[in-house]
């Protein structure tokens, strides 16, 4: 009975703890539902647009705003006036990324009428050293609910319609079209196939784009379709070849250089809004953060031959953007198929490989920058770039690398050579110029990919293993 009595006291200690634990976390329940409530008028997840009401004018500012605004009031190129237009005009920021965020909040600090954010993508850990807007708290929230919830902070004043979706062509014109006073977009995204997409979108709604890109250490931003300046079409008529684009999920970025850029796109848009002349209607403005370096180039005016905007065009509807430029819609890291299944492994088929002691060579054919984050000891590194280059230093090193592999076993036939990278893509690459050079450059070896790369083996085999 003596036990018995322990075992119930025991039980009413664990259920109150775990009452206590429940309490918790219905009040962290209640504030992220208090946080995301930015907007009656939102977007579902099915993505069916909710038709927004116009914006009422302001003909005089209230006491209030006055005194949040006083300091831009008081830049003449501004004044009341700018600010009473600012505040009956939309901006759809599309992408609430590394530029979304810092153009979306001085927007808002600015005091825009409405600001749409949308991105169908969640808050990462790895967004956060750009994105300052989520913070370690939204990991898996979605970036376009936890930018409006920042915001909302920041200024309360401001409509937010969050839109927690993909762009499409379906949905891209209902989206730009729906606002009834003068609105912007701004592109922040950072895929080709979205660039045609809202270029196309904004030129047959007639509304002007705020374009803007960043990738290492590098920035680009212009102004398209805006008083008789060019569309991105007008620019570039064709896509450029999907192996030659690269996204900052493969290259990279230095967080501060979207920041640059998106601050540059928010001031673009506030001197429009406030009936200004952009400063890159007609020119493209580069930035090089390496020499903390700005530089103009003039482009040329809109094409009376461009397909969407032109004297005849020939684009009248969206059309399908992700088979028009052979890539995804979407700023993740491309996965590419370009080897037959017997050309490639599993890192499962590997592991087994490297734990029954197979002689072979391992060849890591990615930048040195990204070895120095991550390898796998049993690895040597020849970048692709040097494969494809067939540079002297490098081929000798591969030779001997092979050779001295080869001499502990026995084996005559084709050496094993396996080739790894960050995502299965550049080693199928490699795998083909090593197939081209067995018996020419090299002596006869059997190259297979290890399919996923260093991303798989790091989810499948060692979950130690650094993820970047």
């Amino acid at each position: 009975r003596a036990v018995m009595e322990q075992d119930i006291v025991s039980l009413k200690e664990q259920l109150l703890v775990k009452e206590n634990e429940i309490g918790i976390l219905k009040d962290k329940l209640e504030r992220l539902l208090k946080d995301s409530q930015c907007s009656t008028e939102a977007i579902d997840v099915q993505g069916t647009v909710t038709q927004l009401t116009p914006l009422q004018e302001k003909p005089f500012l209230s006491n209030e705003e006055i005194m949040r605004y006083s300091r831009q009031l008081l830049v003449p190129q501004f004044g009341v006036k700018g600010q009473q237009q600012l505040c009956r005009t939309s901006v759809l920021v599309v992408g609430c990324g590394g530029l979304g965020c810092p153009l979306a909040q001085y927007l808002a600090a600015a005091g825009v009428g409405r600001l749409g954010l949308l991105d169908y993508d969640e808050v990462e850990l790895g967004n956060l050293h750009r994105q300052v807007l989520h913070g370690e708290d939204r990991k898996g929230k979605p970036k376009a609910l936890s930018a409006a919830a920042s915001l909302k902070r920041l200024n309360s004043a401001v409509d937010y319609v969050p839109y927690h979706m993909q762009l499409t062509p379906e949905n891209a014109l209902q989206l730009v079209q729906q606002y009834p006073c003068m609105d912007i977009i701004a592109d922040c995204s950072d895929n080709v196939p979205t660039r045609y997409l809202v270029n196309d979108a904004c030129v047959l709604a007639g509304k002007p784009l705020v374009s803007a890109s960043a990738l290492r250490m590098e920035g680009q931003l212009t102004v398209y379709n805006y008083c008789g300046g060019p569309c991105y079409r007008c620019l570039y008529p064709v896509p450029p070849p999907p192996e030659t684009v690269t996204n900052c999920s493969d290259g990279g970025v230095l967080g501060v250089v979207p920041g640059i850029m998106g601050c540059f796109q928010a001031l673009e848009i506030l001197k429009i809004a406030s009936g200004q002349e952009p400063g890159y209607r007609q020119q493209l403005l580069m930035f090089d953060a390496q020499e903390a370096r700005f530089r103009t180039i003039k482009l040329r005016p809109r094409q009376a031959g461009c397909s969407v905007c032109g004297e005849n065009p020939s684009v009248r509807a969206l059309q399908d953007y992700e088979k028009f430029c052979g890539s995804a819609a979407t700023d993740k890291c491309r996965r590419l198929c370009l080897l037959d299944q017997e050309q490639r492994i599993s890192v499962q088929e590997y592991k087994e490989i490297l734990e029954e002691h197979v002689p072979h060579l391992l060849l890591d054919v990615r930048p040195p920058v990204e070895v120095d984050i991550c390898h796998l000891p049993v690895s040597i590194n020849i970048p692709l770039a040097s494969l494809e280059d067939k540079k002297a230093p490098h081929l000798q090193l591969l030779k001997e690398k092979i050779e001295e592999s080869r001499q502990k076993t026995d084996r005559k036939s084709d050496f094993p050579v396996y080739v790894i990278c960050k995502l299965g893509n550049d080693s199928q690459k490699a795998v083909q110029i090593l197939q081209e050079m067995s018996g020419v450059e090299l002596e006869h070896i059997a190259a297979k990919d290890i399919r996923g790369g260093l991303m798989a083996w790091a989810q499948k085999i060692d979950l130690s293993f650094p993820q970047y």
